[in-house]
């Protein structure tokens, strides 16, 4: 599996909104981007796409800036990959024989993926992450 920089950079900007309690003040872009070292346009982009995606709301003005849509507990590792990086790619068909078994290999192994990204919640990675390692 392949996970690019943007899918990486959206779930630690997801894992910093999920340490957020509901009564907090939105988190700013800004304070993520020097957490995480991830460049403050790119992030930008990346939560315009989760907020596409229904994964996290905005607030505009002195005060605002970015919290979860919706519970950590509700949101799946597999839904912030797909906000960011779109669906999988459909597999090709394979047409020699030894070639059908491998594909059905790489089938199995992408279904076992899918399964634990769709079974992992945000708010499971959070509970794992150490509280000295966050800076907001």
């Amino acid at each position: 599996m392949k996970i690019s920089a943007k899918a990486e950079y959206a779930c630690l900007a997801m894992l910093a909104l999920a340490r957020q309690r509901s009564d907090d003040v939105p988190v700013r872009i800004k304070e993520i981007s020097e957490a995480h070292a991830i460049p403050e346009r790119y992030l930008v982009q990346i939560l315009l796409q989760l907020k596409g995606a229904g994964l996290v709301h905005s607030t505009r003005g002195a005060s605002g800036g970015y919290r979860l849509a919706r519970p950590a507990a509700t949101i799946s590792l597999s839904e912030v990959l797909t906000a960011v990086d779109g669906p999988e790619a459909p597999q090709r068909e394979a047409l020699r024989p030894a070639a059908r078994v491998l594909a059905n290999v790489w089938a199995h192994v992408r279904a076992a993926e899918r399964a634990v990204l769709d079974k992992t919640s945000i708010a499971q990675l959070a509970e794992q992450t150490n509280p000295r390692e966050w800076v907001i």
